[in-house]
């Protein structure tokens, strides 16, 4: 788009406040110049021509200080009601720049120095920002370096930069790095790249009328560190120059007025979004599409690439689609001269009904100019003449709150000029197939963009003064945006409520807290629920079931049990679901709700689903989950005690697992959930599912060191076991809480239960379980320190199993007395049970045996001095215990092995294996055995070896 040279662009105010600086700006504008005075200040009017036209250009010297300035730009806005003002000078470099460079505004703090010293300098800081608009062009054009073209009277070499960072402007510049002044800036204006006296009283004096847009730009005429007169004398006519050049190429590159021949500029985007924070990455994949799109085709200028970037901006309610559109907008607007065109589709708001895209076509070609006997009456001709209209503009069209693709296709440009931002809350996958839209999901704040969020909104100082209300809220909204908006709107029309008894409030009302009984758009719940209106039957009641399902996270599998739906239509539902972002897909095949999303589904389940549907649910999940968890047990141990579950509720089949290494993964998957699946069970009065959950979560729970959560599901199966009709229940909990008591260092509660435990199955005169608890409190007299009462405990347990003709059960209790006899130094005796255990092992195929009786051998070894079969010992028990993914007992192996190590004098390789040992320990919460490995550690000498221990 062109005009003539003789077109009038605009009125644009320069101020400057020196002469040398009034010089460089003069030298770009043309005659004849007018004179004028007004109030007592005189200012020059000249001409600054470009190839569209020509700006009218009022010159004015408000002399220096920040309140000089203000005062004399308020008086050249009265005067002349330019478009653009701008303050054109020389400042001191502070840093990340060099004399000569260009530093734009893109924030003032003004300070005021007070008196000079340490004691009595008393500084107050406020900050300005620039015309939004202005700044977004600014840094377009530092971005290249076509401005130096305009340098007078010729580019330097080397060339200047231009910057776009912070100045500070105050009453007093300071070079002594040792004065009040400068140690305060460093303070708390250390991002500012230079210092000067007027900057922030010109933005002052600039918003005073809020229809001009505002830029402070200044060139580096010296560094503070190095400030001398000379080089005041040299530099500051270059400055100045360089300063000026820049100006007036961000003035030669400004958005052209409207051309008649060529319809109306719409500027129809909303308000840029108050206060937004955060959402730097998707920004900057924003910026990459747009980036992409322009330089598809070779030589092609902003917007003339030869494929149009279409970015489809997709979440859950409430996320910030809008926002987030909306802020990368006005941080572009440079690139889209032509106008820019919004619509709200209102595919999820009160309203209920869609927008029929010809009314949207209609608004497009209003904003355009077209006069309504030009408008076609058939939506198709209407569509072509809007695509007609746009191409060959760089314009930028915002198709907001999207529902469905249809709505979209006809608004879509034909163009690669333009730009298009789409949002909605549904994956639209035919703008994704047949236009090239690229998909951006947005998720939730991370918690330092979510209290940035908060403070832009409650001001810093509130939310510094309270940090763990801050953090329980931002927790507590899951840093889901229009929750935290909502919250943050709350409290601050409550400024005398402390943010704490705000957490507390949100904590027990939850999502009734975020609701609005007259503004939905103001209530979480309401923006929530028109998400659902596109949803088929099916998919309503499985987003209710889900949100009463037991667990952080689903599976497809998983969720065919909670609905009893066919596996693949269940698959299907999730991906709808997911389709509207209800739900995130996550890795390894899992879906996942935003714990406030879920709240609602909680809701909508309890609202809408009769109570023995959801209870029949729960308890179809629930069995998928005992009985897979069956499964994965008796891959992971099958030489334990075979103990079934009952039969799983009709339809209800547990997720195939063809090895051990699937079992063992799908536990490690599952955990939380199958924890979460015993809690419900126990809310439900499902005793037996309770108890059996703890049974087949003991061998994964042991192997991985979860020695709490092992604690945790013993008690509940214990209180379980009350209600259950086999008297086998209660002494097996007993024995099983006893061992985890044991391993978690609770001895007392240990040897109680253990007690218990025993006393149960003599009475009950059942042998097995008799042998099984002396070998459990073998194990617990030995963690006690009790070698003897531990190797009597593990002659009962032989005797037993013996008797029973139990040979895998036999071999445990022959290791466990070569081993308490070692303890004892004992060596023959335990290296012949030892050696007798090995073989039953072996013979029976139980690979966890085998490696706990490698590792008695590897002991006994170590101590008659045969270091390196101590050694060939630890080393084959390692790799069974590697193979079985038992971590807990890894790290003792590893323990074990750097002692032959260390007697051999192979001090790295003992440094290596307890390194491994001590972040194991570490990991497992084993404090001290790892306080115990960080000795041994230091006492091979080497003080590199010496780690913090994190012990919390």
């Amino acid at each position: 788009m062109t005009t003539s040279n003789d077109t009038v662009l605009g009125t644009a105010v320069i101020c400057t406040a020196l002469d040398v600086e009034y010089r460089a700006v003069r030298e770009h504008l043309d005659g004849p110049f007018d004179e004028r005075e007004k109030n007592g200040t005189l200012y020059q009017v000249g001409t600054f021509r470009t190839g569209h036209g020509r700006w009218v250009v009022a010159l004015a010297q408000t002399g220096a200080g920040n309140t000089q300035a203000g005062i004399e730009l308020e008086r050249a806005i009265s005067v002349f009601h330019p478009q653009i003002v701008l303050f054109v000078g020389v400042a001191g470099g502070r840093k990340d720049v060099k004399p000569g460079d260009v530093v734009v505004a893109d924030e003032i703090y003004d300070y005021e120095s007070g008196k000079d010293t340490a004691s009595e300098f008393l500084p107050r800081i406020k900050t300005k920002a620039p015309a939004h608009r202005l700044i977004a062009r600014a840094k377009a054009l530092a971005r290249d370096d076509a401005w130096q073209h305009r340098i007078l009277p010729a580019t330097p070499h080397p060339a200047p930069k231009a910057v776009i960072k912070p100045i500070a402007a105050g009453s007093k510049v300071i070079a002594d790095h040792n004065a009040a002044t400068a140690r305060y800036l460093a303070t708390y204006c250390g991002d500012a790249a230079a210092v000067e006296m007027e900057g922030y009283g010109f933005l002052h004096g600039a918003y005073v009328n809020d229809t001009v847009q505002a830029l402070v730009v200044r060139g580096i005429s010296d560094l503070l560190s190095g400030k001398t007169e000379t080089a005041d004398a040299h530099w500051q006519p270059t400055a100045s120059s360089h300063a000026a050049a820049f100006a007036f190429e961000l003035l030669a590159r400004h958005t052209t007025p409207p051309n008649p021949a060529a319809g109306a500029i719409p500027q129809q985007l909303l308000a840029a979004p108050a206060r937004f924070v955060g959402r730097a990455d998707q920004l900057a994949e924003l910026d990459r599409a747009l980036n992409a799109a322009e330089g598809s085709s070779p030589g092609a200028g902003p917007g003339g690439g030869a494929t149009a970037m279409i970015s489809a901006i997709g979440g859950t309610g409430g996320i910030g689609k809008t926002w987030l559109a909306l802020a990368w907008a006005y941080r572009h607007l440079e690139r889209f001269p032509d106008g820019q065109l919004f619509v709200d589709l209102h595919g999820f708001s009160p309203a209920g009904d869609l927008m029929d895209p010809a009314v949207a076509v209609r608004g497009f070609l209003d904003a355009l100019g077209v006069e309504v006997n030009r408008i076609p009456t058939d939506l198709d001709a209407q569509a072509a003449l809007y695509r007609s209209l746009v191409a060959g503009r760089r314009m930028l069209i915002v198709l907001d709150n999207a529902a469905t693709s249809d709505q979209v296709a006809p608004l879509l440009p034909g163009s690669p000029s333009c730009t298009v931002l789409v949002t909605g809350r549904h994956r639209l996958a035919s703008l994704i197939d047949r236009h090239g839209a690229r998909h951006l999901p947005l998720d939730v704040l991370p918690p330092e963009e979510a209290r940035g969020l908060l403070a832009a909104r409650l001001g810093a100082d509130r939310v510094a003064a309270e940090p763990e209300a801050v953090d329980e809220l931002i927790g507590l909204c899951g840093g889901h945006p229009l929750a935290l908006a909502i919250t943050a709107r709350t409290a601050d029309t409550r400024p005398g409520v402390a943010l704490a008894e705000a957490a507390a409030e949100l904590r027990d009302l939850g999502l009734e807290a975020l609701d609005h009984d007259t503004d939905p758009a103001a209530s979480l719940p309401t923006v929530l629920s028109w998400s659902l209106r596109y949803l088929t039957d099916t998919q309503r009641t499985v987003f209710a079931l889900l949100g009463i399902a037991p667990g952080p996270d689903t599976t497809p599998p998983a969720t065919a049990a909670l609905t009893g739906l066919p596996a693949h239509l269940a698959r299907k539902t999730l991906n709808g679901l997911e389709n509207t972002s209800l739900l995130e897909r996550r890795p390894g095949g899992r879906y996942a709700m935003h714990d406030l999303v879920r709240r609602y589904a909680t809701d909508t389940a309890h609202t809408t689903l009769p109570e023995e549907v959801r209870e029949a649910a729960v308890t179809r999940v629930g069995d998928f989950h005992l009985h897979t968890a069956h499964a994965a047990d008796r891959l992971l141990d099958p030489h334990r005690a075979l103990v079934r579950p009952g039969p799983p509720a009709p339809g209800v089949y547990p997720q195939p697992l063809p090895d051990t290494d699937a079992a063992l993964a799908w536990m490690d998957a599952e955990h939380a959930t199958l924890l979460a699946t015993q809690r419900t069970a126990a809310t439900l009065g499902r005793h037996h599912t309770v108890w059996h959950l703890a049974w087949n979560l003991t061998t994964f729970h042991v192997r991985r060191g979860h020695r709490h959560d092992e604690v945790t599901t013993w008690q509940a199966a214990l209180e379980a076991a009350d209600h259950l009709s086999d008297p086998a229940t209660r002494g097996r909990s007993h024995r099983l809480l006893g061992r985890a008591c044991s391993l978690l260092g609770l001895h007392e509660q240990a040897t109680t239960h253990l007690e218990q435990a025993l006393d149960l199955a003599v009475r009950h005169r059942d042998p097995t379980e008799q042998a099984r608890t002396h070998r459990v409190l073998a194990l617990a007299w030995g963690l006690r320190g009790d070698d003897r009462q531990a190797l009597e405990h593990s002659h009962r347990a032989l005797d037993l199993s013996r008797a029973l003709d139990q040979p895998v059960r036999e071999a445990d209790a022959l290791n466990a007395v070569g081993w308490f006899a070692a303890r004892l130094g004992r060596f023959d005796t335990a290296r012949e049970h030892c050696q007798a255990a090995l073989t039953l092992h072996r013979h029976h195929h139980n690979p966890e045996g085998e490696a706990d009786t490698l590792d008695s051998l590897g002991y006994i070894a170590h101590h008659t001095g045969d270091h390196h079969q101590a050694l060939d010992h630890y080393h084959h028990a390692l790799t069974l215990r590697r193979g079985l993914g038992h971590a807990y007992q890894v790290a003792d192996t590893l323990d074990h092995m750097g002692h032959p190590h260390a007697a051999l004098g192979r001090h790295e390789q003992a440094r290596t294996v307890w390194r491994e040992a001590l972040q194991l320990y570490q990991e497992q919460g084993r404090t001290a055995d790892a306080e115990r490995v960080q000795r041994q550690l230091n006492d091979l000498g080497d003080p590199g070896d010496s780690v913090a221990l994190d012990l919390s």
